[in-house]
């Protein structure tokens, strides 16, 4: 499987290069990208991000720095998914929309999650193993199951916030 026409920054450790499927992305400084991955063309991978082995993040997912994404998660970025347009041809590019997701520092996706398009997961956010997210999560949530559902949060009172720096820049 290739990395084509991929911006590595500095330190991204791809230990089997030849089990990782790369092309038209950026991935930030000091990530790790496990084997069996696909990141598709447009995706944006922040700094010291860890990508477990057998996940798909498609066009359209940008995960900010410190992001953790665990053993075979997936991302959908088509909310009408359909291997046909309304006349019966193969869909082509005009053919879809499309639908961004986006993950906030410092988040963590469980094994086997599956996140739908058009969703924002808020910094520091727990996202249970096998949970599906179908709705935006904020920030510090922690949500879990089918379809994921708030079950508390991981912030601690009299604890700051760790200082951020997003994909490269100061927040």
């Amino acid at each position: 499987m290739p990395i084509t026409d991929c911006l590595l920054a500095p330190g991204v450790s791809i230990p089997l290069p030849d089990l990782v499927n790369l092309y038209g992305c950026r991935i930030g400084a000091d990530s790790r990208i496990g084997p069996f991955v696909e990141i598709q063309r447009g995706c944006t991978v922040g700094a010291r991000c860890k990508i477990s082995s057998h996940s798909f993040l498609c066009e359209g997912v940008t995960l900010e720095d410190e992001v953790f994404i665990g053993h075979g998660v997936v991302f959908c970025n088509d909310r009408y998914p359909s291997a046909t347009n309304p006349e019966g041809l193969p869909k082509g590019a005009d053919d879809w929309e499309c639908l961004p997701i986006h993950v906030g520092f410092g988040a963590s996706i469980g094994s086997h999650a599956t996140i739908l398009p058009d969703i924002t997961i808020g910094a520091e956010a727990l996202i249970g193993a096998g949970a599906v997210v179908t709705a935006d999560v904020p920030a510090y949530a922690v949500v879990a199951g089918v379809p994921a559902r708030m079950m508390g949060e991981v912030r601690r009172p009299g604890v700051a916030a760790r200082s951020r720096v997003v994909l490269g820049g100061a927040r």
